[in-house]
């Protein structure tokens, strides 16, 4: 991990054309400005942690109730 300190206004560049702005700094916290070209995504650690999440809780009740409708299915005539 590359530790930085910057002020705002102090840009960083990485390789690919990304560029990370600070835009202000205050006792809340870190403004920063991110500009990538079109085709790189972006998004924030703790949203894609919630949808991972999310996504498991969806798998395991879909998990359940495929369980479920297994036990629940009458005995068939042999």
């Amino acid at each position: 991990m590359l530790i930085l300190n910057r002020r705002p206004g102090s840009a960083i560049l990485i390789d690919g054309g990304i560029r990370i702005v600070v835009l202000s700094v205050d006792s809340g916290g870190v403004r920063l400005g991110i500009e990538a070209p079109q085709g790189i995504t972006i998004l924030r650690e703790e949203i894609v942690a919630a949808v991972a999440e999310e996504n498991r809780r969806a798998n395991a009740a879909a998990q359940a109730e495929r369980w479920r409708r297994k036990d629940s299915t009458p005995p068939t005539a042999s």
